[in-house]
């Protein structure tokens, strides 16, 4: 075989692949943009997304079986400051609120490496607690500012979302006023 032979048929063998390359990332493109954008999606009065919380001693939590009850969802890490304030406020507040039908899921940005940490706080918490896994929470889209939770009313529909707010940080002030009226 040639040298010029050689170097057409590389030439030709570079071209497919290019060709190739650039149909596969149009497909992924035109499949994305299909997507529709989860989070945007969210509405209040609407059937909230379903969520299983894998908890860190293996049981699963799935909100669409806690029908009846008010569910309060929040995504958090122990890198964030503001998360490990609110958790002890939101810790307490399912206690006291337990018997008139609240449950609180906790979802950990945390990676695994980060496990004994989410371990530690998780240990003091009055309500489950697992690792997300990624940082995509399907319906609620992806968790890029924490914290961030979401109530559930005892319909399944979404109460509370807190993409909506500038500030989602949950106080004991939000939680009365958004979720007292659910628990009555």
């Amino acid at each position: 075989m040639s040298v010029l032979t050689t170097r057409r048929t590389e030439a030709a063998t570079r071209h497919r692949l290019l060709r190739a390359a650039a149909a596969l990332c149009l497909a992924m493109t035109c499949t994305l943009a299909s997507l529709p954008s989860r989070a945007n999606d969210l509405k209040l009065g609407q059937p909230a997304p379903p969520l299983v919380l894998q908890t860190l001693d293996g049981r699963k939590i799935a909100t669409n079986e806690l029908q009846g009850q008010v569910i309060i969802v929040t995504f958090w890490a122990t890198w964030c400051e503001p998360c490990r304030e609110e958790l002890p406020m939101l810790s307490d507040y399912a206690k006291e609120h337990a018997a008139q039908g609240l449950q609180v899921l906790g979802f950990s940005l945390d990676g695994p490496d980060e496990l004994p940490k989410v371990r530690s706080i998780a240990a003091t918490l009055r309500f489950p607690v697992g690792l997300l896994g990624s940082a995509w929470a399907g319906g609620y889209g992806r968790m890029w500012h924490l914290p961030v939770s979401f109530v559930i009313d005892r319909d399944g529909r979404l109460a509370y979302n807190g993409w909506d707010d500038e500030n989602p940080v949950m106080t004991q002030a939000r939680l009365h006023e958004l979720v007292e009226p659910l628990l009555r």
